[in-house]
């Protein structure tokens, strides 16, 4: 049996987002710029994707731009409206449990002479609030903050958040990166009064290679690559058409089986909770199992054992998990997530992080109790001597 529980890294994508991605590279593969029929039907495609994803995220189809990927997105973003709105000041607010994609912009930053500021989060991996509060300042142009942590799950508060923001200065943008948090919550952008806001295809069982930028209709970036003026001048580039047809068609199918897929989700994670704790000792959960948390993530501290080498056991019996995120698993240093929430360095290097999808079922989770068991007291035993 093989069981693929790292769905935070990337999905699966659906059959009949393959099917349309083979239509468009078989037969409506004409350059969406040119004047010809063929070229109409593809700049069609793109416009009905558009319009496909901008309903479902609760916008305007001109507020929706095609990228490359979800950290072509953020720094689209973030660099896009520093660059705009440098002149109102140099002081960028984030936090400690950012995706790589957004701490690495930041830090650039930091080294050319920007403030920045890195909130902490508590033990549960939620924003301070208060500190939030005191760190905005007359200089602040930007805040960025994921929405769905993509280690352990914890949803922000965004319209909290966007409120402090407002009561200060309503001139200080907001960047969420939403690409853990599309088609695992409910989404309404235009509610939460974002300004700018990422998604990405390979995360909601569409295509890699392609990904979005939601740009509220008033908030003016500016663009990072410069060219044919495509995507109305802020992304320039000939458009992938198949990976933006695609993207499309996992969002239409996910529109019309959301709740269904979700509720699939959470039952097979509660299964496999009460699984480990009723046959393993010495655990600890950090992800929230409640609405506080995504449902497709689960991060577990298995006390006594060392993350990759559990990761690699599991594998053996073709049982695909992480011990952070993809962007990260192979650098070093220690997950800056799990640091930030408190955790210990023997606690942080015997975590897995479990992410499901509307494919994983109790049989398959049946699979991984057993192995993870049989693993988990192996490894202990090896430690031990």
């Amino acid at each position: 049996m093989e069981v693929y529980l790292d769905n935070s890294a990337t999905t699966k994508p659906r059959k009949e987002v393959i099917d349309s991605i083979n239509y468009m590279l078989n037969e409506a593969y004409g350059n969406p710029s040119s004047l010809h029929r063929m070229g109409l039907e593809a700049e069609k495609k793109i416009n009905e994707s558009r319009n496909i994803i901008s309903k479902f995220l609760k916008v305007n189809s001109e507020e929706i731009y095609f990228t490359s990927s979800g950290t072509e997105s953020n720094n689209m973003a973030i660099q896009g409206l520093v660059n705009r709105y440098l002149k109102r000041g140099k002081h960028i607010i984030t936090t400690k449990i950012e995706h790589s994609s957004i701490l690495n912009i930041f830090k650039y930053y930091e080294g050319m002479g920007f403030k920045v500021t890195y909130i902490d989060v508590n033990e549960d991996g939620l924003i301070n609030l208060q500190q939030l509060q005191d760190a905005i300042a007359e200089d602040t142009i930007l805040v960025s903050v994921m929405m769905v942590n993509n280690e352990v799950g914890t949803i922000q508060p965004i319209k909290k958040i966007k409120d402090i923001i407002n009561k200060y200065n309503k001139n200080i943008k907001l960047h969420v990166d939403g690409i853990q948090a599309v088609g695992k919550i409910p989404i309404n952008l235009k509610k939460m009064g974002v300004d700018t806001f990422s998604f990405s295809g390979h995360k909601i069982h569409g295509p890699k290679g392609i990904a979005g930028l939601y740009v509220k209709k008033g908030t003016n970036i500016n663009p990072i690559v410069f060219g044919g003026k495509q995507e109305k001048g802020l992304r320039s580039g000939t458009e992938n058409t198949p990976g933006i047809v695609g993207i499309g068609k996992a969002v239409e199918m996910l529109n019309d089986n959301f709740e269904n897929e979700i509720e699939s989700i959470i039952n097979v994670k509660k299964y496999f909770i009460n699984g480990v704790k009723n046959n393993i000792e010495d655990i600890k959960i950090n992800s929230f199992i409640d609405e506080r948390g995504a449902p497709h993530i689960l991060s577990i501290t298995f006390k006594g054992t060392r993350g990759e080498v559990l990761l690699h056991y599991l594998e053996r019996h073709k049982i695909y998990v992480s011990t952070a995120s993809a962007c990260t698993s192979n650098d070093k240093g220690k997950s800056h997530v799990l640091k930030a929430l408190g955790l210990r360095d023997n606690e942080i290097e015997g975590t897995i992080r479990f992410s499901f999808s509307y494919l994983n079922t109790k049989k398959e989770i049946d699979y991984v109790i057993e192995k993870l068991k049989d693993s988990v007291k192996d490894i202990r035993k090896i430690i031990k001597r």
